[in-house]
């Protein structure tokens, strides 16, 4: 299991982008959480298996169909303790 932190930007804020994570994650059995962050960005902890958190993060490369993503960022992250759920925060 490995687990990554991603902040997205452009319109994901007011466009579902946290709800729709949270169902894309659970499809591919990743765990972790969303939240809106005060700049307009969305952070999100996702953690699974390899080829799980790739697929994720293709999904955010694009987000849900009202959002329009102007850029990603991810990075690799060790936890002491693994998210059990994905939830919105």
């Amino acid at each position: 299991m490995a687990c990554r932190r991603c902040l997205v930007s452009g319109r994901v804020q007011g466009v579902w982008f946290r709800d729709s994570a949270r169902r894309q994650a659970l499809a591919l059995g990743v765990t972790g959480y969303a939240r809106n962050l005060d700049d307009g960005q969305v952070e999100l902890l996702a953690c699974g298996e390899s080829q799980a958190l790739d697929a994720f993060q293709h999904w955010l490369e694009r987000g849900p169909e009202l959002a329009r993503v102007d850029g990603l960022e991810c990075m690799a992250l060790k936890l002491a303790q693994l998210p059990a759920d994905f939830t919105v925060r």
